[in-house]
């Protein structure tokens, strides 16, 4: 199992926020992601950048870390734009880019771009828009030229060279837990992203929370299995802090040990955790968290 980070983009460049990403890099993490949002849930009266030009800076102030966003949705981005961004992101970093990306939910970036008595998308909707996003965004990836018309998006001419880094494409990792989600995944996925159940997240125990992922897991098999893939050829990736487990795993280097080692029995094999931010909900000892990410990731890596 590997072990990652999630950085949010909180932080100026010249206050904490080069030193952070170089930080993860020296801990030793197989990745470090940020999400994608214009805002989110209680940090959206305080600072926030955007996730394309933070990646950047961070691929530049990096060597061997992995970067990507946790994740990426259609809620404001269109496929040509992000293509191009990616193409170049994937550049800088020297081809060390996953996009992770998902359908999108209801908050905040699903409502500052609409005009007034606009309604946001509903869920159905949210999927449809998902489906044709990671259609068109695979084809700009990985050919130089395109025109699509669909019912939500359309490029003409789209011209994207040379291309990424990464061949035929830089990866994507799919967060998806419903039907038609598993099916993208399985289509165009090269890993699968989870952050367990929300259904049970505040209700359920740690142990309804562990089935619910290895349920999902199985899921994501028939999907691969329908689609013709083995599921194997898809990372399988949870990121926490949205299950009852809270933070508990981040207490001490043997509950992350525990914890992450019951997640590996289900098919996970990446653990992304987020770096730890006072006073919020992802609150954590700063100390044992970099303890977690040598000692404990050492005691998992096998």
């Amino acid at each position: 199992m590997r072990v990652s980070t999630v950085i949010l983009p909180i932080h100026r460049w010249s206050e904490g926020g080069r030193k952070t990403w170089q930080r993860a890099e020296e801990l030793g993490f197989h990745a470090a992601y940020t999400y994608d949002h214009l805002s989110w849930r209680s940090f959206r009266d305080g600072p926030w950048f955007g996730a394309i030009p933070t990646l950047t800076a961070a691929a530049a102030a990096t060597s061997r870390l992995r970067l990507g966003t946790l994740v990426t949705s259609p809620n404001f981005r269109h496929p040509v734009t992000l293509a191009k961004e990616l193409i170049t992101l994937d550049d800088v970093s020297g081809g060390r880019i996953t996009l992770g990306i998902g359908a999108g939910g209801s908050g905040f970036d699903a409502t500052t771009l609409l005009r007034g008595g606009e309604e946001p998308w509903s869920p159905r909707e949210r999927a449809d828009r998902f489906g044709e996003f990671v259609e068109l965004l695979d084809r700009l990836l990985t050919h130089d030229a395109v025109t699509y018309e669909g019912t939500h998006y359309s490029a003409y001419e789209a011209r994207d060279i040379p291309g990424c880094v990464q061949r035929p494409r830089l990866p994507f990792a799919v967060a998806a837990t419903g039907p038609r989600g598993l099916r993208l995944a399985a289509r165009h996925g090269q890993a699968w992203v989870t952050t367990g159940d929300p259904k049970i997240s505040e209700t359920g125990t740690p142990a309804d929370s562990l089935a619910a992922i290895g349920g999902q897991i199985d899921r994501l098999g028939k999907a691969c299995a329908e689609a013709g893939r083995n599921a194997d050829d898809l990372d399988k990736i949870f990121l926490t802090g949205f299950t009852p487990d809270g933070t508990g795993p981040l207490s001490s280097v043997d509950a992350f040990v525990d914890f992450a080692g019951r997640h590996a029995e289900q098919g996970i094999e990446e653990i992304v955790l987020h770096w730890p931010i006072p006073d919020s909900i992802f609150a954590a000892d700063l100390g044992v968290f970099e303890k977690i990410a040598t000692e404990g990731a050492a005691q998992i890596a096998g």
